[in-house]
């Protein structure tokens, strides 16, 4: 790591024989440039024929929404978009609120959170307005796709424009520092933010509890609970419903029960969620009559049963093979007060398809679309349970049959189903039927290639995952370098940051030139490796050779608690 360090030195325009003689971390560029403002916006406004309007006026930004289905296009007109309102903003004018938030939404829902994060800057420092909701919503989306940090950066600077803070964002923090930090990182930032004025409530507790039953065990979290107590805290009924769910979590369902019958002496009485949270347990230890009991206990408005009671009767049924009463159950749903979503077909879907069914998985899947139920990725995880018993081609056929019955074009189809399957482990499912969508034309992108580097990091393929990048250029694909990014941040997920740094040293050798992003993701691997001195060296040494802002600097100290090593 010290060789990294000092090997260092900006260089603001390497030639392709000087990035040739370099090797390991010496070669690195001193600033993160976005694309040539220049470039960009010659193109739309030649595209759009629209005339700058003065300076201070409020202007509209190109339609980003017309155009070709393809997600490909789609990316091109929604950069142009962004590229545009930054363009203008940056001369003096004023977005439309609506539009703008409108281009936000959307960068959100393609997970761009950097560029839906400064589109909601450049509306506050151009003087309009957003929602608070709006901020809100940007903050809990940031924080539940790992960008802790950012969403931290967001709400200081939110703060220093007049924007004051509510406990339900300040919750979003936590919950993202539970997920990321661990507990004693989020307890610390807890009472940081009692310090500045918060009241933490109910929420707050229970994000703590389960934070804490999950890291240390049920036992812990009980303490804490007792411990929040003590302080005057008022936990409620949701705090409760935290520890029961960790209790049958450790399987210790009798625990659970009389835990749950003595609620109603710490003056909460067991609700709709404390029922499902042990209705599931007993049902998947089988243990029928304790269900029939509770379930005929549910009626008043607090405990009356639920879509998810619904759903967990049907998911235990299907998983014990007994898909005829599923569908009763199902049947009897659509025609009562509830109507089934994708949660309650999937467990069907998936247990057709383990006892190789594929025929009734299709009439499932046609009923299913024809009760306007949308196929989500737990459908698309259903369906390659087919390719586990070996029946790869009739999966194929069942998505290609299911692509053609979706609004989205069949490339945005084919690699949302290859994302959704390396989310949720299933890798391998996720290849095979990768092998026969390029059969029939599908022509894999950098998107779809990280989604499976991610997932076979994720799964502890690291050598896999490597590999990837092999069948890449072997099919005729350089890989750019979003792909290298999220090779090393699966491998530093893994506290693999020693096979991430060798991943760098492959990046340079193929000349290409490490972006600010990718510096973020070796430091933040130092960090968990347990090295936070050494992850602050770095971060300084980076900063001083012009690599990270001084912005990325101060995010990285606030997400990981680096304030101390300031002094």
């Amino acid at each position: 790591m010290a060789a990294f360090i000092n090997s260092v030195s900006p260089i603001v325009h390497p030639s392709v024989e000087q990035t040739r003689k370099c090797s390991g971390f010496s070669w690195l560029v001193p600033h993160v440039h976005s694309f040539p403002l220049t470039k960009g916006f010659s193109r739309v406004l030649a595209s759009t024929h629209m005339a700058i309007p003065p300076t201070d006026t409020v202007f509209t930004i190109p339609n980003w929404r017309r155009g070709k289905n393809d997600g490909r296009s789609k990316d091109y007109r929604l950069n142009d978009a962004f590229l545009y309102m930054e363009y203008m903003v940056g001369k003096g004018h004023v977005p439309d609120v609506g539009n703008a938030t409108q281009l936000l939404d959307d960068l959100c829902k393609l997970n761009k959170l950097r560029k839906a994060t400064r589109v909601l800057e450049m509306m506050v420092s151009s003087g309009t307005k957003p929602d608070a909701a709006l901020y809100a919503f940007l903050v809990n989306h940031l924080c539940k796709k790992g960008n802790v940090g950012h969403a931290m950066q967001l709400v200081e600077r939110m703060e220093e424009y007049g924007y004051s803070t509510n406990t339900v964002t300040y919750n979003s923090l936590v919950r993202g520092l539970c997920t990321q930090g661990g507990l004693n990182q989020s307890l610390q930032f807890v009472d940081r933010l009692m310090h500045k004025g918060l009241v933490p409530n109910a929420f707050t507790y229970a994000i703590l509890l389960e934070a804490a039953y999950k890291e240390k065990g049920v036992n812990e979290a009980i303490r804490l609970l007792d411990d929040i107590i003590d302080k005057g805290g008022n936990p409620n009924i949701v705090s409760y419903n935290v520890l029961l769910t960790g209790l049958c979590k450790e399987g210790r369902i009798d625990e659970a029960l009389a835990f749950f019958r003595n609620m109603p002496s710490q003056g909460f009485n067991p609700n709709v969620v404390s029922y499902n949270i042990l209705l599931r347990s007993l049902c998947q230890d089988g243990r029928w009559d304790e269900t029939n009991e509770l379930l005929s206990e549910m009626v008043g408005e607090e405990r009356a049963p639920s879509i998810v009671t619904y759903n967990i009767l049907i998911a235990s049924l299907a998983n014990n093979g007994r898909v005829d009463h599923a569908f009763a159950v199902l049947d009897e749903m659509f025609n009562g007060p509830f109507r089934p979503n994708a949660a309650s077909y999937n467990p069907i879907i998936s247990r057709l398809c383990k006892e190789k069914k594929v025929d009734d998985v299709i009439r499932c899947l046609d009923q299913m679309i024809y009760r306007q139920c949308n196929p989500n990725d737990g459908t698309y995880n259903a369906i390659s349970v087919l390719c586990k018993e070996g029946m790869v081609k009739e999966a194929f056929t069942v998505f290609r049959g299911l692509s053609g019955k979706q609004n989205s074009s069949s490339y945005d189809f084919f690699k949302n189903v290859i994302s959704a399957l390396c989310r949720k482990g299933n890798t391998y499912p996720a290849l095979q039927l990768l092998y026969e969508m390029t059969k029939c034309g599908f022509t894999p992108g950098c998107y779809t290639y990280s989604s499976l580097i991610r997932g076979l990091c994720m799964e502890g393929m690291h050598n896999e995952a490597v590999q990837i990048f092999c069948i890449m250029e072997e099919s005729g694909y350089r890989p750019d370098i979003d792909n290298f990014n999220a090779l090393m941040l699966g491998l530093c997920k893994s506290q693999r940051t020693d096979m991430s740094l060798e991943i760098f040293e492959m990046m340079i050798e193929k000349n290409f030139k490490p972006s600010e992003t990718t510096y973020t993701i070796l430091v933040e691997g130092i960090v968990h490796e347990g090295e936070k001195d050494l992850a602050f060296m770095v971060l300084k040494e980076l900063h001083a050779k012009q690599v990270i802002s001084l912005s990325t600097l101060e995010r990285l100290v606030m997400q990981f608690g680096l304030e101390t090593l300031l002094v």
